[in-house]
């Protein structure tokens, strides 16, 4: 197995050690990538130098707490940790990148950020709620097309919106690096060596992706609203909105229950749209890409 190096909490002063018995996860960031285990996490980031900048930090408590360990409960406490560990990276990220002066530690942008969420809920929940509805009621068809079609929509809006910002010069080299955090954690889990030329040989795809966690968010929103029946669009509206953390906590638990049973056929069938839908938000990694990744993980 890789050997991983022990690491000193930044925070709290004490010897971390990560086993790799334990699930990692990752992110790409500005011109970086950024790693967590259940204790740690560290981000790595090239600088405008060429330099691999590195800021480690140990994850407070409430990482550990019994909340995670409760069924459809911790998909969301993990979600919104992911979130404000997420946030706090990039603008980590672009600091560095940018050559600016940097401060992990610092208030977190709010305003930007719900602004962000409300648009994304927007977009991806209420447009293809609204879209449904018309249809439904200009087809005059039952409510289980309306929402099929609401569903159809939102897939489309979804995987849209993901191929066309891959065409951004910035959001390409974004894919890179996620396509080396993938690369690394696989060639981890595969007890291969932590150097750029063996991790490069590992898949871009990686079933508990936060793509795939999206396309599974909106597979159960098609099959959860279908069952609701019809409804005015304002009623329509509001449950959509209602739903979304049943939707992210049943995505949540599905990809962890797939993560840990690849080995099954009929498991490795289930995740094929998963893996496949990852060809859209990774790269290629060069070396460099891959060498951050490394850091960060080690």
């Amino acid at each position: 197995m890789a050997q991983l190096q022990p690491i000193w909490g930044l925070d709290s002063g004490t010897l971390m050690e990560q086993t790799p018995s334990a699930v990692y996860g990752g992110q790409a960031v500005i011109e970086g990538v950024m790693m967590r285990g259940p204790r740690n996490m560290a981000v790595a980031v090239r600088d405008p130098d060429g330099d691999i900048v590195l800021l480690r930090r140990v994850l407070r408590s409430s990482y550990r707490e019994s909340l995670l360990r409760v069924a459809f409960v911790r998909g969301l406490v993990s979600l919104w940790d992911s979130l404000g560990i997420g946030i706090r990276s990039l603008s980590y990220s672009a600091d560095v990148a940018n050559g600016d002066e940097v401060d992990f530690e610092g208030p977190m942008a709010w305003g930007p950020l719900l602004l962000s969420l409300g648009l994304g809920i927007g977009l991806f929940f209420l447009v293809p709620a609204a879209i449904g509805q018309i249809g439904e009621n200009w087809l005059r068809a039952p409510s289980w097309a309306g929402n099929l079609l609401e569903g159809i929509v939102r897939l489309m809006l979804v995987m849209g919106y993901i191929w066309a910002i891959g065409f951004l010069p910035d959001v390409k080299r974004l894919y890179g690096y996620h396509g080396a955090e993938h690369k690394t954690i696989n060639a981890f889990e595969s007890g291969a060596e932590l150097t750029p030329q063996s991790v490069a040989l590992f898949p871009l795809e990686h079933p508990r992706c936060g793509t795939a966690f999206l396309l599974m968010l909106v597979i159960f929103s098609i099959l959860i609203f279908s069952i609701l029946g019809p409804m005015p669009i304002q009623t329509r509206l509001i449950s959509r909105l209602l739903l979304i953390p049943l939707l992210a906590a049943l995505a949540y638990e599905y990809l962890r229950f797939t993560s840990k049973h690849m080995d099954r056929p009929l498991v490795r069938i289930l995740v094929t749209p998963n893996l496949a839908l990852q060809r859209l938000t990774t790269r290629e990694p060069d070396m460099d890409m891959i060498e951050v990744a490394i850091a960060a993980f080690n």
